[in-house]
């Protein structure tokens, strides 16, 4: 028993007439984000960073050498509004580990990439964040992730396709 079973108790005594199967499940997913949400964030707040930051820097890891990309490019992979991406690109231009580079493609474009303190930053973050996250799903066997990984790829497909 957990506190969505209590929550789903009172509401089929209350309401019998609605899908409470349904609520137990977003209620424990929407639950579980909080809680790994929270986890993750200290991890990144020990790197000086948050869910933002370290998302455009993972990006720009993850582009690998030269660890550059276009601003289309970044919206492209982390699927934020242009106003937003803005912001956090000139965050992390402040703090020193995103620089905006002319394109050597094209002169009236620029590429963001990673300062050498921005790669050394996002390097040990993306170390210490999956160490967290090997941690966090610690409780699952091998064959239990491997399902629960299966069922939310295929909820996922009914959002994103």
């Amino acid at each position: 028993m957990d506190k969505v079973d209590d929550i789903s108790a009172e509401w089929r005594r209350e309401r019998p007439d609605i899908d409470h199967e349904a609520m137990a499940l977003i209620g424990r997913l929407s639950r579980l984000s909080k809680h790994l949400g929270a986890e993750m964030a200290a991890v990144f707040e020990k790197h000086g960073l948050n869910g933002a930051s370290f998302d455009l820097l993972a990006t720009l890891r993850r582009a690998g050498h030269p660890y550059r990309l276009s601003p289309n490019a970044l919206l492209d992979r982390t699927m934020v509004t242009s106003g937003t991406m803005t912001n956090r690109i000139d965050r992390l231009v402040t703090l020193g580990l995103a620089e905006r580079v002319k394109n050597p493609n094209d002169a009236r474009s620029v590429l963001i990439g990673l300062t050498p303190d921005g790669l050394t930053r996002i390097n040990q973050a993306v170390t210490d964040h999956t160490a967290n996250q090997t941690r966090l799903v610690a409780g699952l066997r091998d064959d239990e992730r491997a399902a629960l990984n299966a069922l939310l790829t295929r909820f996922l497909e009914d959002f994103e396709g």
